[in-house]
């Protein structure tokens, strides 16, 4: 369950000597300090003068120590794999390597902990050590955006959804990169105590209490890597140069000499998205640069996105970004250094690992006239999507 819903209550009874209120933090060597930090902070200071309850923290490490982070230091956990035996939540804040498994003992202490009852967390790539755990099997749950298509293609049976700052599943909890991780924990707080208790943690942190919209707008136009090496990247390549079109997922589909839900299954693999939302989010990607880098009006903005009209973007772009395309133009004006000058983007650029060495076989559409599904004014549905953009 996403950010934006209510969060599922959390009825599974601790067994043994699990309580409610105790946290361990399972920490690894090489993990970055900042991630590693936030539940800490979060739930190892007593604020009760704050109105803020308290929680009993346990720091445990992960793996023999010492435990040494990003940037050199080194940790000492005062607690080991037992200690988890005790918690009522288990957060996982972030893991050294989307490459490498977990060490296994971690593994088993979460998968014992889930099992007992216990909640289990993961912060950005924390959601790795779940995914690697099977805590995830058939759950949704997110990541930070630039790893959300490795974990989808690792771990095929993992709902990832890349657009969320966080992912409430009851009992197995995930969030994105760094910052959002302070947003699951307030979030957690104000599940166990209320919104009050969460308001006042925040004020403490100096942060907002509840962050609206997702991750669509810090998303940039790469993709995986591999994806170079993959005969998709071709069609991928052609959409990105071609977003000022208005085409749909059967083109892209037909282009790749490939059925629809072929299509869709190997998309989704290589990028952990469906590829219509990929394409509304490339298109809203594109209309943010022309707002920001030219004088175009909104309505040709939309023309030059591949949008059927400034009302399809003015859709789209509100629920990306949660601004208007005017609106973001102007706070975004207000911001720029004065006597920096606007420059008309007129193309887009293709990334230089989808678009380098791709030579495109000829499309069973070229030489053939364009569908009128998308004409400006006309609004086209697929099967088992929403109305393409």
């Amino acid at each position: 369950m996403s950010q934006d819903s209510a969060a599922p209550e959390v009825a599974r009874k601790l067994t043994g000597r699990r309580r409610r209120e105790v946290v361990a933090v399972l920490l690894f060597s090489g993990g970055p300090i900042f991630e590693s930090s936030i539940p800490l902070s979060v739930f190892g200071i007593d604020r009760q003068d704050a109105g803020v309850p308290r929680y009993r923290l346990l720091v445990c490490a992960g793996e023999d120590g010492p435990l040494r982070t990003t940037g050199g230091l080194e940790l000492t956990a005062p607690y080991g794999l037992e200690a988890i035996g005790r918690a009522g939540t288990v957060v996982v804040p972030a893991w050294r390597s989307i490459t490498s498994p977990p060490p296994p003992e971690a593994l088993e202490a979460l998968r014992r902990a889930h099992e007992e009852g216990a909640r289990i967390v993961g912060l950005c790539t924390g959601a790795f050590v779940l995914a690697a755990a099977g805590l995830l099997d058939g759950r949704p749950a997110t990541t930070h955006w630039m790893y959300a298509p490795t974990l989808a293609k690792r771990y095929p049976s993992v709902h990832v959804d890349p657009r969320e700052l966080f992912v409430d599943d009851g009992d197995v909890l995930t969030s994105a990169g760094t910052a959002a991780g302070i947003d699951l924990c307030l979030h957690i707080v104000r599940t166990d105590h209320g919104t009050e208790a969460a308001g006042a943690l925040a004020r403490r942190l100096v942060v907002p209490p509840r962050r609206s919209g997702g991750q669509e707008r810090y998303l940039d136009r790469s993709l995986p890597e591999e994806i170079g090496a993959d005969p998709l990247a071709e069609v991928v390549a052609w959409a990105l140069e071609h977003l000022h079109e208005q085409f749909d997922v059967e083109t892209l589909a037909a282009r790749a000499y490939m059925s629809r839900r072929t299509f869709d299954r190997r998309f989704r693999s290589l990028t952990g998205s469906a590829p219509l939302q990929w394409l509304i989010t490339q298109r809203v990607l594109q209309a943010q640069r022309l707002l920001e880098t030219s004088d175009y009006s909104v309505d040709e903005v939309a023309g030059r996105c591949g949008f059927r009209s400034p009302v399809a973007l003015r859709g789209h772009f509100r629920r990306q970004l949660g601004s208007s395309p005017a609106a973001y133009r102007a706070a975004y004006r207000a911001r720029r250094p004065q006597g920096e000058t606007v420059t008309a983007v007129l193309d887009p650029v293709v990334p230089a690992q989808v678009s380098a060495g791709i030579r495109r076989p000829p499309s069973p559409l070229e030489g053939k006239p364009q569908s009128d599904a998308f004409a400006p004014g006309r609004a086209s549905s697929l099967p088992g999507q929403r109305s393409a953009p």
